[in-house]
């Protein structure tokens, strides 16, 4: 079996006094969609960060294809091939839509994402490329950070609550595009609040509650029962 692509090991992570992650162990393979579930606080986020550098972690907590990856910083972290698209967006407001979109690109890694590439992943980007990126609608600016996370061309890709505060048809437009942002191999973590939809495009699944694993499997052999009982810690 080949190597995965990202490890967690043991990996904790701290709020100044505040522990967010206990001992998370988490494995994503090359080319797989993985999702993480779990209720608010459950530390979904912190992981996601953690990984991005964003988070002060150890350094052999993280492996990323093999290389330890933990006391990075998150622009060294993208340098290697890690992208992340925040909760919340965080887009560039004095920044156009093309602008926020190129800033992703600054790092020049090879491959297949460009601006006519976004552009033709989100057509509506394309029309609105000289508009401030903060005059969109959630949905479209959401497509701006994801295309960002592309402009970096990442062999892995992390979705923090993809689908948060967006109207259903637009959830439904990003889920759609899904498979034509991983189907030539990238690997994707999916934080999301929807059970249903992380599961309906993901081939594994964890859940953290409390900063803990409380569940991990393949989405098709674990039961509704489980996840419930794992996502709010019931016996």
């Amino acid at each position: 079996m080949p190597e995965p692509i990202l490890n967690t090991r043991g990996l904790t992570a701290f709020y100044k006094d505040f522990q967010a992650l206990y001992g998370v162990d988490l494995s994503v393979d090359q080319g797989e969609v993985l999702a993480i579930i779990g209720a608010n606080g459950a530390g979904k986020s912190t992981l996601l960060r953690s990984i991005a550098g964003l988070m002060r972690n150890g350094a052999d907590q993280i492996a990323f294809k093999g290389q330890p990856i933990g006391a990075l910083r998150a622009d060294q972290v993208a340098a290697l091939g890690i992208a992340l698209v925040p909760e919340g967006r965080q887009l560039f407001p004095s920044l156009s839509v093309e602008e926020n979109l190129l800033i992703g690109g600054r790092i020049k890694r090879p491959g297949p994402w460009s601006l006519e590439a976004v552009y033709k992943l989100f057509p509506i980007l394309k029309e609105r490329r000289n508009q401030a990126s903060t005059s969109l609608s959630g949905g479209q600016q959401q497509m701006v950070a994801i295309g960002r996370a592309l402009m970096s061309n990442p062999d892995l890709i992390l979705f923090d609550e993809i689908s948060l505060g967006l109207a259903p048809i637009i959830i439904k437009d990003i889920y759609d595009a899904l498979p034509g942002i991983v189907g030539g191999g990238m690997s994707a973590v999916i934080v999301e609040q929807d059970i249903s939809k992380a599961l309906s495009v993901s081939s594994r699944v964890y859940c953290l509650q409390e900063g803990r694993v409380s569940l991990e499997g393949a989405t098709g052999e674990i039961s509704r029962e489980a996840i419930s009982r794992a996502y709010f810690g019931v016996e």
